[in-house]
C-alpha cells in the first residue's frame, strides 16, 4: 500500500481499516459519541438559526399575503417561495459566497464557525454565539454571528418557502370561517381578530410543517456545511461514508432518529399549548 508520492505504508489488517480511516475525519482513538457530541452544537446552531430566520420572515409574510390576496405582498411571497423551492441549496450557497464575499467583501471567508484570528469562548452550551454572550465577549459574538449569517440565510431560504405557503393557505381557510365573521361583526379590533382568532387557529398545520422542515434542514445542512466548511455532524458523517468507516455513520443515524423522536414530542406539547382542545380530546 502506498500514497501518491510513492512512499510505502505498512499493511493494515482488514479489521482495523475503519479505525485507521477514521483519522481522516475524526479524532484518532476517540469514541464516535464524543466526536458527534463535539460537532452536534455546530449543526444545531446552524439549523436553529436558519429555522428562526425562516419563521421570522415566512410567518408574517404568509399572514400578510393571506389578508391581501392578489396584492404586491402576495406576489412577493409567491416569488420568494418559488425561488426557495426552485434553487438548489448548494447553488444558493455558492452564489451568496461569490456575491457577498468575493465581489462585495461584506461577508467573512466561508471557513467555519470562527476566523483564524478569533479565540473561541469557554464552552458552555457549544453554541458559539450563546457562549460568547455568556462570557460577555461582544467581539467573539459578532465574529460568530458574521460567520453564521450566510449559511443560515442559505438554509433559511430553503425553509422559508413551505412555511410561507402553508401559513398563507391556512390563514385563508381560517379567515373565511364563520367564527371570524362573527368576531368582526361583534366589533372586535382587527388585530384581535387576526392574531387571537385567526393566526392561533391557523398555527396547528404550520407547527406540523415546522417539524417536517426541521427534519429536512438537518439533512440539507450537509450541503451547506460542505460549501461553508462548517464543522457539523452532516459533513462528519459524509466524510466517514466516503472513507467506508461505518461506525460514525451508524452513530449519525442513531443521533438523527433520537432527535426526531424528541422533535415529535415537542410538537405534541406545542399542540396542547396552541389549542387546549387537543389536550381535552386526548
Amino acid at each position: 500500500m502506498a500514497v501518491k508520492d510513492g512512499t510505502p505504508l505498512p499493511d493494515v489488517p482488514a479489521g482495523t481499516a475503519g479505525r485507521v480511516l477514521a483519522t481522516a475525519h475524526g479524532t484518532p482513538g476517540q469514541p464516535v459519541l464524543r466526536d458527534l457530541g463535539t460537532r452536534l452544537p455546530a449543526s444545531l446552531e446552524l439549523t436553529l438559526a436558519a429555522l428562526l430566520l425562516a419563521v421570522g420572515v415566512a410567518l408574517p409574510l404568509g399572514v400578510l399575503a393571506a389578508t391581501r390576496p392578489g396584492s404586491w405582498v402576495d406576489h412577493v411571497a409567491r416569488v420568494l417561495t418559488t425561488a426557495g423551492v426552485s434553487l438548489p441549496i448548494f447553488f444558493t450557497g455558492l452564489l451568496f459566497v461569490y456575491v457577498f464575499y468575493f465581489l462585495l467583501g461584506w461577508a467573512p471567508a466561508p471557513l467555519g464557525r470562527l476566523d483564524a484570528f478569533t479565540t473561541p469562548p469557554p464552552a458552555v452550551t457549544g453554541l458559539l454565539i450563546v457562549d460568547a454572550v455568556i462570557a460577555q465577549n461582544g467581539t467573539v459574538a459578532w465574529a460568530a454571528l458574521r460567520q453564521l449569517a450566510l449559511p443560515a440565510v442559505t438554509l433559511g431560504l430553503f425553509a422559508m418557502a413551505p412555511i410561507a405557503r402553508m401559513t398563507r393557505a391556512s390563514m385563508l381557510g381560517v379567515l373565511g370561517s364563520d367564527f371570524i365573521r362573527t368576531a368582526r361583526a361583534s366589533g372586535l379590533a382587527p388585530g384581535t381578530v387576526l392574531i387571537t382568532y385567526g393566526l392561533r387557529n391557523a398555527l396547528l398545520p404550520v407547527v406540523t410543517l415546522l417539524g417536517m422542515v426541521f427534519s429536512f434542514l438537518l439533512g440539507a445542512n450537509v450541503l451547506v456545511e460542505k460549501v461553508f466548511a462548517w464543522p457539523g455532524v452532516g459533513s462528519y458523517a459524509l466524510e466517514a461514508l466516503i472513507a467506508s468507516d461505518y461506525a460514525p455513520v451508524q452513530g449519525f443515524v442513531l443521533l438523527m432518529a433520537t432527535l426526531y423522536v424528541f422533535l415529535n414530542l415537542a410538537i405534541d406539547v406545542l399542540y396542547g399549548l396552541i389549542d387546549p382542545r387537543v389536550r381535552i380530546e386526548a
